[in-house]
């Protein structure tokens, strides 16, 4: 992985974390560096970064100290994605609401235009991209 690949994906999870930035311009400046998907992993506390040729960045991921929920709720994970849609929920505030609602983590496809969260139980919700 090239340094201005490392470093925009650094800068995009800092924005991120930050919530100084939105998805939207995440996903744009991800794609351009040429990232395919990435995981965030709430229990481990890590985001990896995948690129097609293969090579993977490990970032750490700052949760809020909120316990994920025992029950996966796709309604109430749905609710934050639709708040991050309209600007009202940034990703700090979206972490804690999507915790809550037992989801242990997510993978975006950059790529395939999606995000597919999970529950504690290999429970899944798919999110598309809007157009």
């Amino acid at each position: 992985m090239d340094t201005q690949t490392r470093d925009t994906i650094e800068r995009c999870a800092q924005a991120s974390s930050d919530g100084t930035a939105h998805f939207g311009e995440i996903v744009q400046a991800l794609l351009a560096a040429g990232v395919e998907s990435y995981h965030a992993d709430y229990r481990s506390r890590l985001t990896t970064y995948y690129l097609p040729d293969g090579a993977t960045l490990d970032i750490a991921l700052p949760v809020p100290d909120t316990p994920i929920g025992q029950q996966f709720d796709a309604t109430a994970v749905q609710a934050a994605v639709r708040g991050s849609q309209r600007g009202e929920v940034k990703y700090p505030e979206f972490k804690r609401l999507s915790m809550a609602a037992g989801c242990i983590g997510y993978t975006v496809w950059l790529a395939g235009r999606h995000v597919t969260y999970y529950g504690r139980r290999g429970e899944s919700h798919v999110e598309r991209f809007p157009d």
